[in-house]
């Protein structure tokens, strides 16, 4: 019995010790790893706002009333600013360093599990693209976790931000646009579309993949906004949300292959309907709503 128990004992902390790793949560690796394939994009992101801020932000006049209202003194060392302002990196002992403004992984994941999987080119396409997304690449035709990325951030709705701290953002000074817009901010100064065949020329979005990605947008600001609502009660972070809800609501009310997803929101349904729409051109429902201009 103790010979049983002894060897059971063992197997266990033996899968313990074999899970822990498998069981770790991915982290950041920079956009410098990026770039040593993807130069072009790499290019693009390096003359945005995201980038840019990472030397600015921090500077602007409200910044430091509002990093003193969460609770911090400096906004680069602040855990809250980090989660949408900064692309973070862990040093060793566990010491965490801001590195970049929002860049590759902000949208795509955190890419330390899936990296060598994407550069592994001895496996055909096909299959290091499944495997690479397994391990948590969000691709770039993965067009709902883009967009719930983007309005992660921009709805103010991080999954690690609280109530409490939304609230005193606002309070501050923060801002909260209830009319951010995916196909408007992506397809601007962000825009890197460097796809075959011709990989030198950074494509424009054609009229019907804009309106099923407008469409997708909308139901990841829903899914967003409901999830944000939920957070506190604070009058002005209610009524954005509120808005952000009432207008997926309109716009969707109108995509019949919508119906399902507004019957029960969610990240699994919004995917679905991304499923369900990527071969639709959906110009005819949405194309009055599309933007004409871009960020």
């Amino acid at each position: 019995f103790r010979l049983g128990a002894l060897v059971i004992s063992a197997l266990l902390i033996a899968a313990v010790q074999f899970s822990a790793p498998a069981l770790s949560k991915p982290t950041i690796v920079g956009p410098d790893k990026c770039q040593n394939c993807h130069k072009a994009p790499h290019g693009v992101w390096k003359d945005t706002k995201h980038s840019k801020s990472y030397k600015k932000i921090h500077k602007h006049k409200t910044a430091k009333k509002i990093v003193k209202a969460v609770g911090e003194k400096r906004m680069k060392k602040s855990a809250i600013c980090a989660n949408c302002h900064y692309t973070v990196v862990e040093k060793k002992k566990g010491k965490r360093k801001p590195i970049a403004g929002p860049a590759c992984e902000s949208c795509h994941g955190a890419a330390s599990k899936w990296i060598a999987i994407h550069n592994d080119k001895g496996v055909d396409k096909a299959t290091r693209r499944a495997n690479a997304a397994a391990a948590g690449m969000v691709r770039p035709d993965n067009l709902y976790d883009i967009a719930a990325n983007c309005m992660s951030c921009h709805g103010l709705e991080n999954e690690n931000l609280s109530g409490e701290h939304a609230s005193a953002m606002l309070e501050n000074g923060h801002p909260l646009n209830p009319n951010f817009e995916v196909v408007e901010y992506s397809q601007g100064s962000v825009r890197h579309r460097f796809y075959p065949p011709d990989v030198t020329k950074n494509k424009e979005m054609t009229k019907p993949e804009m309106s099923r990605f407008f469409v997708i947008g909308q139901a990841a600001a829903l899914v967003s906004a409901n999830n944000a609502v939920l957070k506190t009660q604070h009058a002005k972070y209610v009524e954005g949300q509120n808005k952000r809800i009432a207008r997926a609501i309109e716009i969707l009310g109108n995509v019949p292959d919508a119906a399902q997803f507004l019957a029960n929101p969610s990240r699994d349904t919004g995917r679905a309907l991304a499923d369900a729409i990527k071969a639709k051109d959906l110009t005819s429902i949405v194309g009055n709503e599309l933007p004409s201009s871009y960020k």
